[in-house]
């Protein structure tokens, strides 16, 4: 939290200081209503006064609630300010740290976390920084000031609004020791929620097929009741907390009257009348002592909950990125040559390695094919080029320099990658196509047109309303799989990178099409290295080298027609896909 405040800006630092001033004056306003109300009984009592003193102390009265009522919502306008402004630092703060994040990372906290700690966390956080200003700053204000207004009164009434406050900060302590765990539990399942909505929501094709409404129902009902429980406990605590301050602040009222009338009752008729404006003094200062820790509690009601949030939130926020950035920023005359020296790579805490000693060398223009069976680590391989994962031992090097070294945003400009599972967002195809910038640049108008010829698009596109300026919906679900796949190799062809990674990028792609995109791009990228991943031999079999995997060995390096004859796994591959004659032919 201390952390996050240090950014705040001059203009809400200047506003908190404000808001603590008007908070002052706001309660000087309101502890002087009492004196008023004291001076009206005393004018009531006395024989010479006129209905235009007591009118004149009635004014001073109304005048005070005033400017109390115009100041409070003076604070309340600043106190929502800096909240909001807080917020939206602290979601920014968030979402930058996420970004940051490698896939470790994301996986630790899973995605449906991450977007509750974003949204639901941020704003109980908010809201208890703008009832903080407000109630943090004005509780210990009002009761010093009151406290010090009946100091040296009647001893009797002190010792009564003593006890009341006991009371009070006693049930606070129970509050926040018993609803801290539940709150934790709330958040926790809040998560719970959110993550099996979004895997409903996004395999909802998969249950309507299999029937599976009532199953998924009942995950959700389980966790909805558990969370409807837990809440349920914690606004029962919580809605105690009303009636027991009223009763207390009533109490408390009713002990200083009976007390003040047996005091009254033994005094002498001369010091009646200042006991009993006394008692009216203390009796509402003795009130506004009970509020200023009525308002105590209700922060310590909603702080729980914030300091749930909080917690969460610094988690993310003090977790770092194990992929840290590099220095170097400088080409050194090579361009797109990717060499893999004995590379070994596992998943975090597991204990098997996924890719075991492998070491090749791409030189620039060359193809590269990465085959292999379901599981045999050909996705791994090419995801610890962009460093999605950072390798276990072993060096990457990208024109002679090592990975770790190059800078993160040097290293993605020279890479053009293609997900397995395509993805667009929502927006236009032109702003899908020139997704980021190249160098600084904004991908042209002409460019995104010539990316989407050679990714065999600009039909489909052509055909669509408005062209590239289309509409594509979020996750791309107004357009069909192929569709999706050919704009996510227009989006790479449009940065024009040094090197592109396919990952099984031409699956959803008939015959075809693969082979006239592949013509095209072969043609369009003979400078630039090309890494393909794919389970059809056909799609990898003219490529330069080709890596066959098995699980997670190299088991063999050359060509299509070198390896039918050197490499056991691929010749089964082959034979498996390809007919005898195409085998015989190679």
């Amino acid at each position: 939290m201390i952390k996050i405040l240090k950014n705040l800006q001059k203009k809400e630092i200047i506003f908190i200081i404000i808001s603590i001033l008007f908070i002052v004056l706001q309660v000087w306003l309101d502890l002087r209503i009492p004196e008023y109300m004291s001076n009206i009984t005393k004018l009531l009592q006395t024989n010479n006064s006129s209905i235009n003193d007591i009118l004149r102390e009635g004014l001073r009265m109304l005048v005070c609630s005033l400017g109390s009522l115009i100041l409070a919502i003076f604070v309340g306008y600043f106190a929502a300010f800096v909240g909001t402004s807080f917020e939206k630092k602290l979601r920014r703060m968030m979402f930058e740290k996420v970004e940051s994040f490698g896939m470790e990372e994301i996986q630790k906290f899973s995605t449906s976390s991450l977007i509750t700690r974003t949204t639901n966390d941020i704003t109980q956080v908010k809201m208890f920084l703008i009832l903080g200003i407000q109630m943090l700053v004005k509780a210990p204000i009002m009761a010093f000031m009151a406290i010090m207004k009946i100091i040296g009164k009647e001893w009797t009434f002190s010792l009564i609004t003593i006890i009341g406050v006991l009371i009070i900060f006693v049930l606070s302590i129970v509050l926040i020791f018993i609803t801290i765990p539940k709150f934790k539990k709330v958040q926790k399942l809040t998560d719970d929620i959110n993550k099996i909505t979004r895997e409903n929501l996004t395999g909802i094709r998969v249950v309507r097929a299999y029937n599976a409404e009532n199953y998924q129902t009942s995950k959700f009902e389980n966790i909805n009741d558990d969370l409807t429980k837990t809440h349920m406990f914690t606004q029962r605590l919580m809605a105690i907390v009303n009636p027991v301050m009223s009763s207390i602040m009533s109490g408390i009222s009713l002990s200083i009257y009976w007390t003040g009338a047996y005091i009254i009752n033994k005094a002498l008729i001369m010091d009646k009348i200042n006991i009993f404006s006394d008692m009216v003094v203390f009796s509402s200062y003795a009130v506004q002592v009970i509020i200023s820790f009525m308002l105590l509690v209700a922060i310590f009601i909603i702080y729980p909950r914030a300091s749930v949030s909080i917690s969460r939130i610094n988690e993310v926020l003090n977790t770092n990125s194990k992929i840290k950035n590099g220095n170097l920023s400088k080409d050194n005359g090579l361009k797109g040559e990717v060499e893999f020296i004995n590379v070994s790579f596992k998943y975090p805490d597991a204990e098997e390695y996924v890719l075991d000693n492998i070491s090749f060398k791409a030189n620039n223009g060359e193809v590269i094919g990465v085959i292999g069976s379901t599981g045999s680590g050909k996705s791994t391989l090419i995801n610890l080029i962009p460093r999605f994962y950072d390798i276990t031992e072993g060096k990457i090097l990208i024109d002679g320099v090592d990975i770790k070294d190059m800078k993160l945003e040097y290293l993605y400009d020279k890479l053009g990658y293609i997900s397995q599972k395509a993805v667009l967002f929502k927006g236009s195809v032109k702003d899908n196509i020139s997704l980021g910038k190249v160098n600084n640049k904004k991908v042209g108008k002409e460019f995104i047109n010539e990316s989407l010829s050679i990714a065999q698009a600009k039909d489909f596109v052509d055909k669509m309303e408005k062209g590239i300026d289309s509409n594509i919906s979020q996750g791309g679900t107004n357009v069909s799989g192929g569709q999706k796949q050919r704009l996510s190799i227009a989006r790479a062809i449009a940065r024009n990178p040094e090197i592109y990674i396919f990952d099984d990028s031409f699956s959803a792609l008939d015959y075809k099409t693969d082979y006239n995109l592949r013509r095209r791009l072969n043609k369009y990228t003979k400078n630039s290295t090309k890494f393909i991943v794919s389970s059809r031999i056909g799609t990898i079999k003219d490529a330069d080298k080709i890596l066959v995997l098995d699980n997670g060995v190299l088991v063999g390096i050359g060509k299509h027609k070198e390896l039918l004859n050197t490499c056991k796994v691929y010749r089964e591959i082959a034979e498996s896909q390809l007919s005898k004659e195409e085998l015989e032919n190679a």
